[in-house]
Order: C-alpha cells, then sequence, then structure tokens
C-alpha cells in the first residue's frame, strides 16, 4: 500500500504577512524559506505541519529585517524556525474551510485558526497532481512573546500589536 504525501512547492508559494507601522499605514513582510507537508490522500483528514526559517523573514528593508532576526523579535539565532501543526480542518462551504492548529514561535506555542480557500486540484504539464490554497489569519504578536514597541510623540505606539498571516501555497503529490 502506497503513502500519499503532500509537499509544499516553494516556487509557486508564498508566506507572507501584513502589520501596522505608525498606526497609519501597513508594513508587509514574507519568509523565503519555509517547507510543509500533508501527510494522506484527503487533506480534510490528514496531518498538516508547515516549518519557517525564521531568518528568512524580508520587508525590503535590510534593516528592519535585521532587527526582525534579533532578539526583540524573532531570535533566530536561537529559534531558527517556527512551526506549525494542524489539530483539525472543518468545512464551512465549498471551497471555504477553518484550519485549527499549533503555531509555535520562539519557546510559545498557541492554537491559532485559519481561514483556507481550497483553490482546486490539478494535474500540470509534466504530470504532477497539485492542490492550491489561500490561507488567512490574525495573530497577536505578543501571544508569543513578540513584544517589543517604541511609544509615539503624538500618541500611539511604532507597531501595531495584530499581525495579519496571508499564505497562497501549491503541493505536489508524492507517492511513497
Amino acid at each position: 500500500m502506497k503513502n500519499t504525501k503532500w509537499v509544499i512547492d516553494p516556487d509557486h508559494s508564498e508566506v507572507g504577512f501584513k502589520v501596522k507601522h505608525l498606526m497609519i499605514s501597513n508594513v508587509k513582510g514574507y519568509f523565503s524559506d519555509f517547507e510543509g507537508s500533508i501527510e494522506g490522500e484527503d487533506f480534510t483528514k490528514s496531518p498538516i505541519e508547515v516549518k519557517i526559517d525564521t531568518a528568512s523573514v524580508s520587508t525590503n528593508s535590510a534593516d528592519r529585517d535585521k532587527h526582525l532576526r534579533s532578539e526583540d523579535f524573532f531570535n533566530a539565532d536561537k529559534f531558527g524556525a517556527m512551526t506549525f501543526k494542524s489539530k483539525s480542518i472543518e468545512k464551512v462551504d465549498d471551497d471555504e474551510y477553518k484550519l485549527k492548529g499549533d503555531l509555535t514561535i520562539k519557546d510559545t506555542t498557541k492554537e491559532v485558526e485559519l481561514d483556507v480557500d481550497f483553490g482546486g486540484e490539478n494535474k500540470d504539464p509534466w504530470g504532477n497532481q497539485r492542490l492550491a490554497f489561500e490561507i488567512n489569519g490574525k495573530i497577536n504578536r505578543k501571544d508569543w512573546g513578540l513584544n517589543w514597541n517604541s511609544a509615539l510623540e503624538t500618541g500611539g505606539v511604532l507597531v501595531g500589536d495584530e499581525v495579519k498571516l496571508n499564505a497562497e501555497v501549491q503541493f505536489i503529490k508524492q507517492e511513497a
């Protein structure tokens, strides 16, 4: 009996975020190094795991990226990866699901709920079977100890607490 495994295709996937800056606009960022898998034929009944290299964070600002990798935020030298492990996926309607799982950043693990839009399944020109998803969610960065901030003269803070997550991912079917 063959075991089915789906793995993220990093060339056709993105993992990003945005957060309020100066309380008036958003700064967007992404992670360039990540991997993930679905262990089973049916994604609604299979464990899903994702690992993201925290040092791969990019916001198009070298100084800000260096700060995000520091002990003030991800502490990438000590905690090289953040992880997500699914607990359940529940169908909401035709192509929409709620994905619950444990998100670990640094040494803190908390359950999160993410909105998943199933883009579908298709075969590419080279015969590979693929699944596609758009995943969105929100977290409070302080729940994971990402507490650094700076007060503004005009009131408020430099960096918002809420982080909006967005991922566009394609998985390629592997047969073992």
